[in-house]
C-alpha cells in the first residue's frame, strides 16, 4: 500500500513540474514587455565627443528594420539621428 501512495505522489509531483517547465518553453513571448535599452548611459555630455561602443555582439533590432551590433550602437544612432528610431526587440531583425 505504501508503494502505491509513493507512486501517486511521484506522479503528481512530476506532472506538476513538467507542466511548469514546458509551459515556459512553448509560451509565446510578448516583446512589448521586454526592457528597453538604457540609452541615457551611452549619451555624451560633451557634444564633440566621439562615442566608443564596445565590440560586443548582442544584436538589437530597431523599428527602422536595422539590426545593430549591440544596444550602444542603437542608442548612439538614436541620439544622433533622432527619436524616430525606436527599440523593437533584442536579436536580429527579420
Amino acid at each position: 500500500m505504501a508503494a502505491f501512495s509513493y507512486t501517486i505522489i511521484f506522479f503528481l509531483a512530476s506532472s506538476t513540474l513538467a507542466h511548469t517547465v514546458f509551459s515556459e518553453i512553448f509560451k509565446p513571448h510578448d516583446i512589448n514587455k521586454w526592457p528597453k535599452p538604457p540609452c541615457k548611459m551611452y549619451y555624451s555630455v560633451d557634444p564633440s565627443y566621439t562615442s566608443q561602443c564596445p565590440d560586443v555582439t548582442s544584436y538589437v533590432c530597431a523599428t527602422n528594420g536595422h539590426t545593430y551590433q549591440n544596444e550602444c550602437f542603437f542608442c548612439v544612432d538614436q541620439w544622433e539621428y533622432g527619436p524616430h528610431i525606436k527599440f523593437y526587440k533584442y536579436g536580429k531583425c527579420g
